[in-house]
């Protein structure tokens, strides 16, 4: 009676086993159904980290993940804000002392001082959502709601096509 016992729970565990191994997300990761935060053609043929960025932003929101989705926008951002200054060969201007790229706070204010940038106007929503992303990964107590995404969505549309054009992406 026990080793009928004992193979029924194994073969269960291989059965649940089998089961996870076949209902894995894709490696390399899976398409939003929407593009309700970032159009994807915003970012039509940069290279390929920065459309899985965008599609996991998109998936995040969609699935009501906030949190997730504000960091990763911080992400994309961040990411963008390097691009411009390499794509410019001004890469040195957002490095510290330790040769080290500068955070994302360091990097947008040596982006909104680029003068022949005039990032001036969106100088503040970079801003803001940098603030959502750290308060998202960093802050116990705060937990993101979709309207912290949504009344930021028009503004960022302009920034990340500011900054894909500065970056040499489009």
């Amino acid at each position: 009676m026990i080793d009928n016992v004992t193979e029924r729970l194994e073969a269960a565990r291989r059965f649940q086993r089998r089961v996870n191994e076949l209902t894995k997300p894709p490696a390399e990761g899976s398409k939003p159904a929407t593009a309700r935060i970032i159009d994807t053609a915003l970012l039509w043929g940069a290279p390929g980290n920065f459309v899985r960025v965008v599609d996991q932003i998109n998936g995040a929101y969609e699935h009501g993940w906030y949190d997730a989705c504000a960091i990763m926008l911080r992400r994309l951002l961040e990411m963008l804000i390097i691009e411009a200054f390499v794509a410019n060969g001004m890469k040195e201007k957002i490095k510290g002392p330790n040769g080290r790229f500068l955070n994302l706070n360091g990097l947008i204010r040596q982006a909104c001082s680029e003068s022949s940038w005039a990032l001036d106007d969106e100088g503040a929503i970079l801003r803001r959502l940098n603030a959502i992303g750290n308060w998202s990964a960093h802050k116990r107590r705060f937990v993101a709601n979709r309207d912290d995404i949504d009344k930021h969505v028009s503004a960022l549309r302009i920034v990340i096509q500011e900054l894909a054009f500065l970056a040499k992406l489009k």
